[in-house]
């Protein structure tokens, strides 16, 4: 009887403890609860309304500002709920210390596209829908991502290239500028009539509306080659209508040389064939 009493007053004495601790416990937790609902809910509103501001001036930074703002604010205020429950937050932000340090080092690399992809996104060396040329790949911008910007190739590829690499190497943007220049040489004979070549060019750049009067075209004569006169054209277009001008203007050019028969001259070798004698031959002959 007296074993029984005594479980009975041990039982009593948990009992007693565990509602001290629901007394101590459950405000701090309510508080915790309500801080975490409260502040998920303020973290997105702040997150949307940032979201709507940046959202039409710069779509792929605002993604990378959103993201990393919420990861922020959500993990300042995981820490601040659990500070109010009593849990010792110095020793949950040292560990969450010594884990960012050991995850760095393993991902020294990921580290260094996510700090290349930073760079990016501030100092803008190129956006989206431009078109750039850059480790040996030619397209355009169709993402740019945290760790990779995407390009899409003008055959149909779609290349990933790094950020690390990206922004710390050259990189050439075809669309920084609205105009840009398209340099063509046209070669034609030494005995074609260089003045009448000019004169063709001049009349096929200005029937074609796509040339730009200011700055006005240039045509030269560029150098003097081993088999041909080489004449420069340079003519100034809007930056979307480069290649197509070009591609257009050695077409009319070849018929129009044809049809007012100035030369295209190729590369050519003359072989000469000589008939040499044996000493025997040539004593016979004498």
């Amino acid at each position: 009887m007296e074993n029984l009493f005594q479980g009975d007053g041990q039982v009593a004495e948990l009992v007693q403890m565990a509602y001290g601790m629901v007394i101590a416990y459950a405000p701090k937790v309510l508080l915790a609860i309500v801080t975490l609902v409260v502040g998920l809910w303020l973290i997105n509103r702040v997150i949307n309304v940032l979201d709507k501001k940046l959202g039409a001036k710069d779509p792929t930074l605002n993604k990378f500002l959103c993201g990393l703002i919420s990861a922020i604010l959500k993990i300042l205020l995981v820490i601040s709920a659990a500070s109010m429950i009593g849990i010792a937050t110095t020793s949950f932000i040292a560990v969450i210390g010594a884990a960012g340090l050991a995850i760095g080092l393993a991902l020294q690399g990921s580290l260094a596209n996510f700090a290349g992809g930073v760079l990016i996104l501030i100092f803008k060396p190129f956006r989206v829908g431009d078109v750039i040329e850059a480790q040996g790949f030619f397209g355009s911008v169709a993402e740019i991502q945290i760790l990779y910007t995407i390009i899409n190739t003008f055959d149909n590829r779609r290349i990933i290239i790094p950020n690390g690499e990206l922004s710390n190497s050259s990189m050439i943007n075809v669309n920084a500028y609205e105009n840009r220049r398209a340099d063509m040489v046209f070669n034609i004979g030494y005995g074609d009539d260089i003045d009448k070549a000019k004169a063709i060019l001049k009349r096929l750049v200005e029937e074609d509306e796509r040339a730009m009067s200011d700055p006005a075209p240039n045509i030269f004569v560029g150098s003097l080659g081993e088999s041909s006169v080489d004449i420069s054209c340079r003519v100034w277009t809007k930056t979307p209508d480069v290649w197509p001008f070009i591609w257009d203007m050695q077409e009319k050019v070849k018929k129009a040389f044809d049809a007012e028969g100035v030369t295209i001259p190729f590369p050519q070798r003359d072989v000469h064939l000589y008939e040499t004698k044996s000493p025997q031959e040539t004593r016979n002959a004498g």
